[in-house]
């Protein structure tokens, strides 16, 4: 036979005086102390079975369901969005890029333009020792010809050689 477990408390109810204020008396409610008993008790549960509710776990799959449709939602406007920022940097890199080449080509069409340059030719000719062209030397590609657009290809003209003697 196993013996009983009792555990308890004794506190006291509270102090009997005034509440504040002059000459009145608090009640008190009981005169001394009152015990309390606590009793331990094993109990077992084991042959418990619990009944299932279809109701209740209708309810929890509707609010799991819910929750989760809640959750794919948010995650795919937070995958748009973060997405959408991403796609404003990359925009902003290149038009960054794109300006950068619109400099960089403008200087070389200065540069191409300073260095084709007839005066420029001609003062370079004369360091090398060239002599201007005579006339009939020198053939020009017309692209105004008739009967060829403007941007299509010119064929080639064979014209005899000349062949000048080294002096």
């Amino acid at each position: 036979m196993s013996a009983m477990n009792i555990t308890g408390m004794i506190a006291p109810v509270g102090p009997h005086g005034t509440d504040g204020r002059a000459g009145v008396r608090r009640a008190s409610p009981v005169a001394g102390i009152t015990p309390e008993f606590y009793f331990h008790k094993n109990i077992d549960n084991s042959r418990l079975v619990k009944v299932v509710d279809p109701r209740r776990r209708r309810e929890i799959r509707m609010f799991s369901g819910s929750v989760a449709a809640l959750f794919l939602l948010i995650m795919f406007y937070s995958w748009q969005h973060f997405s959408a920022i991403e796609y404003g940097y990359k925009i902003e890199a290149q038009k960054a890029e794109r300006d950068r080449l619109v400099e960089v080509n403008r200087s070389l069409q200065l540069e191409e333009a300073g260095l084709r340059d007839p005066g420029r030719i001609d003062v370079l000719a004369r360091q090398m020792g060239l002599e201007a062209p005579e006339p009939g030397q020198v053939q020009r590609l017309d692209t105004d010809t008739p009967g060829v657009a403007n941007g299509s290809p010119v064929m080639a003209r064979m014209s005899p050689v000349a062949v000048i003697p080294a002096q």
